[in-house]
């Protein structure tokens, strides 16, 4: 590898660093002599923080100032939660390496320490996201739930000052950020299904750039690669590009990737949830079968609901 320079770009918010200094940590290990640089860019989705991610374009809002800088040239690759990347990229950009993935469950977050089935429609739960809506209201139609933006602390200021009683947020973020303290509840995925790719740290490149695509092959973890390509078939069948409550979550054992995958309308009321196993091999085929059967079951019907709703 002839590359002596590395410029690497990310979001400026505590958990990008976190992620992106995680890449550079891991380059380093591999390609010690390199010269690895960390460059700050603002994206649309950390400057607009009153606006739901439903109603201002969802996945583009934290990757497209990032993109814009990969095609200038003015970094070599770009650091991402992969749920932030839209399931299906523009053909001059790739996913370069997924590193091995954290804790890909969601948590519950709670002021008063109550857990899930403690809260009542007195309390106001925390979410952005409109597939913990869906789950949410799956457990307790009543729950009263607002919208929440920011990065972790920014959340969790506004909860300690009374903007909401709890928050639903993904574990991962809180464990690497050092704030485990704040986990009140574990919401195990046969409860409550994570996002798709939820943990896992993808980093983007140019897809034509091979120097750096192979460069980054010394840090793609094969496993959590194989995982989020059935999550993210799944999701890219279903998805059409919009913020839907669609999840999916893995588990491989022996070669064989157990998907488990749901589909739900806003209040719960009309969930779908489908179980498949295959081998890891063909994690993509198996993402899309799960998928259709989906739609067989009626997925189609309830997503153009939702957003025809939104």
């Amino acid at each position: 590898m002839s590359l002596d320079k590395i410029i690497i770009g990310t979001r400026g918010s505590k958990l990008a660093l976190y992620q992106a200094n995680k890449v550079k940590d891991e380059l380093g290990s591999a390609y010690p002599k390199m010269l690895i640089e960390i460059k700050i860019i603002h994206t649309k989705g950390d400057k607009i923080l009153d606006v739901a991610l439903s109603k201002i374009g969802g996945k583009g809002l934290f990757t497209k100032e990032l993109e814009l800088a990969l095609l200038a040239g003015e970094i070599d690759m770009a650091v991402h939660s992969l749920k932030d990347l839209p399931t299906e990229l523009p053909a001059e950009f790739a996913i370069g390496a997924i590193l091995k993935r954290g804790d890909y469950r969601d948590v519950l977050v709670s002021r008063s320490g109550l857990k899930l089935n403690e809260l009542t429609n007195k309390h106001k739960i925390a979410t952005s996201s409109l597939r913990r809506v869906a789950g949410l209201k799956k457990i307790n139609n009543e729950f009263q739930i607002v919208d929440i933006r920011g990065n972790v602390g920014t959340r969790l200021q506004k909860m300690e000052e009374g903007y909401c009683d709890a928050m639903v947020m993904a574990a991962a973020g809180l464990k690497r950020l050092g704030l485990e303290k704040y986990i009140t509840q574990v919401l195990e995925p046969t409860v409550f299904i994570p996002a798709v790719a939820q943990g896992a740290i993808a980093v983007e490149t140019r897809s034509n750039d091979k120097q750096v695509n192979t460069l980054l092959q010394s840090i793609n973890h094969i496993p959590t690669q194989q995982s989020v390509t059935a999550e993210r078939a799944f999701m890219r069948y279903l998805e059409g590009g919009c913020q839907v409550p669609v999840g999916a979550y893995t588990s491989v054992k022996n070669g064989i990737i157990k998907l488990t995958g749901f589909v739900s309308s806003l209040d719960g009321t009309n969930y779908l949830k489908q179980c498949m196993s295959g081998p890891n091999i063909k994690a993509k085929e198996l993402g899309e079968d799960l998928a259709q059967i989906m739609v067989e079951r009626g997925a189609n019907e309830i997503l153009n609901e939702v957003r025809n709703n939104g």
